[in-house]
């Protein structure tokens, strides 16, 4: 009996310190009286374990509603990074579909401004062969597309169409190893070629030494290659090399338009009235 009175010691006498101001209020409470040395010593006693059962009380309803506040401030989080993802990727369309209307416009107004029929067609694929370099747009024959035709955007030529059925059409790039566009300087209206080197720059060909030709010039289509009309822009002159001897001099042409980032384009008409049935490139330039 000894030892479980002294395992509950502490218990048992918080447990009276509890009861007894209850027991006290249902013996006295009715009548009402001024507290005793026993009750103001009950009370002293008790009062800081009463504060310290409040503070715990408030201290664990504290904790509840702050994890239920954090778990409504992260829900409203995620809802609000989701909102934000919505609306990222809404602005990304809206910029996308903005630059694609600013290109379509510029093709508009240069269709409108240029002498002949033009078509206007968009890059839906390229030539994964490096043999040749080439790609392919979604207008063919059934769109009045027809081999020979050249191909051009409003910053300058592209190239010219090779192959084509009822809905689509390949075009052989300017940078192509067959191609070859007679050119002109526009500054001194210098003529020569302008041949296709692969995935680079232009080389300028058949361009008499004694031509005033410089860095910097701008190379434009003289509309001698029976392929393209003349006064398209092709690039400008990057590198010029002059040798002691021979009768021409050589160079690098940077196309006007990187003919890897294409996305529309315009085929026009043929301007010399009749299809070109020869080969990717024209006749280059002779004079």
């Amino acid at each position: 009996m000894l030892s479980l009175l002294k395992r509950y010691r502490t218990l048992l006498i918080v447990g009276v310190l509890l009861l007894y101001p209850f027991g006290a209020f249902l013996t006295t409470g009715r009548r009402g009286r001024d507290p005793n040395f026993v009750d103001r010593a009950v009370i002293g006693l008790s009062a800081p374990l009463q504060r310290g059962l409040i503070g715990l009380i408030d201290g664990a309803k504290a904790v509840v509603y702050g994890y239920i506040d954090l778990r409504e401030v992260r829900q409203a989080n995620e809802e609000l990074r989701a909102e934000n993802l919505q609306l990222r990727a809404t602005v990304q369309a809206l910029g996308e579909t903005r630059a694609e209307n600013e290109r379509l416009r510029g093709l508009l107004g240069y269709a409108e401004a240029a002498p002949g029929p033009e078509i206007p067609a968009r890059v839906i694929g390229v030539n994964p062969v490096a043999k040749l370099l080439s790609v392919r747009i979604n207008r063919g024959e059934s769109d009045g597309v027809f081999r020979g035709m050249s191909v051009v955007t409003p910053d300058g030529i592209i190239g010219q169409v090779v192959r084509t059925t009822g809905g689509w059409a390949d075009v052989a790039l300017v940078t192509d190893l067959q191609s070859r566009v007679g050119v002109r300087v526009q500054r001194s209206r210098a003529r020569g070629t302008a041949a296709g080197a692969g995935k680079g720059p232009l080389r300028l060909e058949n361009m008499l030494r004694t031509e005033d030709v410089q860095e910097g010039d701008l190379i434009i289509t003289s509309g001698t290659d029976g392929v393209y009309p003349p006064g398209l822009v092709v690039g400008k002159v990057t590198r010029l090399e002059k040798t002691e001897h021979g009768m021409f001099l050589g160079g690098d042409v940077v196309p006007a338009v990187d003919t890897t980032r294409l996305e529309e384009v315009l085929v026009m008409g043929n301007p010399f009235g009749a299809l070109v049935q020869g080969s990717a490139g024209g006749s280059g330039g002779e004079r």
